[in-house]
């Protein structure tokens, strides 16, 4: 597992490389970003992008759920998407949007409901495929990642709301407003 890269470390803010080689390190690249998502807990992953374990390359992983593979998206594109908007994360009780590289901060982000995504895969072959729902949403996430965009950044674009955990009352925890001054 590699350790997963937090903001503010400028690899996070910085557009990524194309991946011009498909060979042995960028398959041993591959393998240690899904041995590194597959271990994340509380929260649990669902994407991760070569950034955020410290590799300024064009490639992310996805596993919107622990019953479905992780899939590899290599030099992504999304060629076209919805002008219709989701209310933050599709197909989840709590719509907000996190990231492992910024832990603890939670936001709603609307994003479009398809797209439409040109990527390669492993062997460099090129595919063009259609994606909905909670999969759209983490796609977008992790591509924003690959363009050096952080979610914390759409959430305040959106004149959204930034969240943290903190605990009630009753020791309950709950999420609190956090409040940014100028």
């Amino acid at each position: 597992m590699k350790p997963i890269v937090a903001a503010p470390n400028p690899v996070l803010t910085s557009p990524a490389r194309p991946v011009a080689q498909f060979d042995k390190k960028l398959a041993s690249l591959v393998r240690d970003m899904t041995d590194t998502l597959l271990r994340t807990v509380n929260p649990k992953g669902v994407g991760l992008a070569a950034p955020q374990i410290g590799v300024s390359l064009r490639v992310f992983i996805t596993r919107p759920r622990e019953s479905t593979p992780v899939r590899v998206f290599i030099n992504p594109e999304i060629l076209s998407s919805s002008s219709d908007l989701t209310d933050g994360v599709p197909e989840r009780g709590r719509k907000m949007e996190g990231c492992l590289s910024i832990p603890r901060i939670w936001g709603k982000v609307r994003r479009a409901k398809t797209l439409t995504l040109r990527y390669q895969d492993i062997n460099g072959a090129v595919h063009r495929e259609p994606f909905s729902g909670f999969l759209a949403t983490i796609i977008q996430h992790e591509t924003d990642h690959i363009n050096g965009i952080l979610f914390t950044r759409r959430v305040l674009e959106q004149k959204g709301t930034l969240y943290e955990p903190s605990k009630n009352e009753e020791g309950k925890e709950v999420l609190r407003e956090i409040k940014l001054t100028p």
